[in-house]
């Protein structure tokens, strides 16, 4: 992997383009672009590589000097400062279409008494006003001004080589470390998974209000436990189809199932208080374990709530889908009183390592065969044999099995064998997959 350069963030009043630009000038991640101001509200990362240098690109939320009565405001403008103060280098995005407004002037005079470096991106350089606004951002008094136009891709590459000279000419050189493993954060809005993700990384890192929808992209942020490098990442919360009611509400649906597909272990949190599973969220569990095979952990929040009456009601609804959730673990925590907050990362490590736990043949072929001798399954007259299992993969583990009537060995074969080799080893909240073969 090339070296790793340090910190670019992108800045800017609201609606200059600042998600575009970062969309043209990310591979990875995407950022959401909408037609209206302050959509993006979180931080969005991506690792940009370019000409073999590796830089952390930013994208903030609407940025504001002004302090605003609205905490969710103000919060936006405190973890966007917070960016800017930790990056090496500023692209400060305008719009060439209206040239410089009061604002404008705001940030420009933040980021001079920050003493910053500056890129300032003149974007939106197609526009028919453009060249007439575009000589009056020389006002600002940083030395660079690029013109862009990136919804239409128009000088993205000038900025990337302005962003790799400056970055060499720094000679910040660190080695990013991979993350071991990802978690991703899931649920209805409103459960606690904002909060969460800020009690683990101990910052103020996703902002965390009462009003549902607060997160309205996949934001992650690595952390360091034991020895392991974990990435964790919150997702926008998940409603049900029929209570969407506008196409940025699907945009935050497809981020947050992109995220669990990169995923591999997923904390799917629930609000104890409303004494069940809701039908969303046992279609969110199947989707992660069942469909996309990821390690599975069921986070119960607001503990603090949930009386006597209430676990009585939760109990008895778990108990409908025992067969499901008795292979998943289950923790109570209260992320307003920091109830079990402690237990969470030991339990996804725990997992975790189940999860990447390998299995000789000699143990998986002697387990299966004597289930079988004292259980025989039949298809029809036909006695169904395994001649060997061999583990083929971790996370999840995958297991090839060689039987004589691979094609009968159906799914309540497989749950049988599934059955066997969840009672001689403890891999609760980790899936299994079969591969029948001749």
């Amino acid at each position: 992997m090339s070296h790793y350069e340090g910190q670019v963030v992108i800045v800017g009043r609201k609606n200059v383009g600042k998600s575009t630009l970062f969309n043209r000038l990310s591979s990875g991640v995407k950022s959401i672009t909408y037609d209206y101001p302050g959509v993006t509200r979180d931080l969005v990362k991506d690792t940009v590589s370019w000409l073999g240098i590796t830089f952390c690109l930013i994208d903030t939320g609407g940025i504001s000097l002004r302090k605003s009565q609205d905490p969710l405001e103000e919060n936006v403008r405190q973890i966007a400062l917070q960016a800017i103060e930790q990056s090496e280098l500023v692209l400060f995005v305008v719009d060439c279409s209206v040239g410089i407004v009061q604002e404008d002037q705001e940030v420009a005079s933040l980021l001079h008494k920050m003493g910053k470096d500056v890129v300032v991106i003149a974007n939106k350089i197609d526009h028919p006003a453009a060249q007439e606004n575009m000589y009056e951002f020389a006002k600002f008094g940083f030395k660079q001004i690029l013109p862009v136009a990136a919804e239409h891709a128009k000088g993205i590459a000038e900025v990337l080589e302005a962003i790799v000279e400056f970055l060499k000419s720094k000679k910040t050189v660190a080695q990013p470390k991979e993350p071991s493993f990802r978690v991703v954060l899931l649920g209805k809005p409103n459960v606690g998974k904002s909060s969460l993700m800020n009690l683990v990384l101990q910052k103020e890192r996703s902002i965390v209000a009462e009003i549902p929808g607060t997160t309205r992209e996949a934001i992650s942020e690595p952390i360091a436990f034991y020895k392991e490098n974990i990435l964790l990442t919150d997702t926008p919360g998940v409603r049900r189809k029929r209570g969407i009611d506008e196409p940025l509400e699907k945009i935050m649906i497809k981020t947050s199932f992109r995220a669990v597909e990169r995923g591999d272990i997923v904390l799917l949190m629930i609000d104890g208080s409303e004494k069940k599973l809701s039908d969303q969220e046992r279609k969110l569990a199947f989707y992660a374990f069942e469909h996309q095979s990821k390690a599975l952990i069921l986070l119960i929040n607001k503990d603090d709530l949930v009386g006597q009456e209430e676990r009585v009601f939760l109990d008895h609804d778990f108990e409908q889908y025992e067969f499901f959730l008795k292979k998943i673990p289950q923790l109570f925590i209260s992320c307003k009183t920091e109830k079990n907050i402690g237990k969470v990362l030991p339990l996804v490590q725990e997992v975790w390592e189940r999860n990447t736990r390998e299995f000789s043949e000699e143990d998986l072929t002697h387990l299966f065969r004597e289930a079988l001798h004292h259980r025989p399954l039949y298809h029809k007259t036909l006695l169904l044999k395994i001649k060997k299992a061999r583990q083929i993969k971790t996370g999840p583990i995958t297991i090839v099995l060689h039987a004589n009537y691979p094609q009968w060995f159906g799914p309540s074969q497989l749950a049988f064998l599934e059955k066997q080799l969840r009672k001689k080893y403890s891999l609760q909240g980790v899936p299994i997959k079969f591969i029948p073969r001749k």
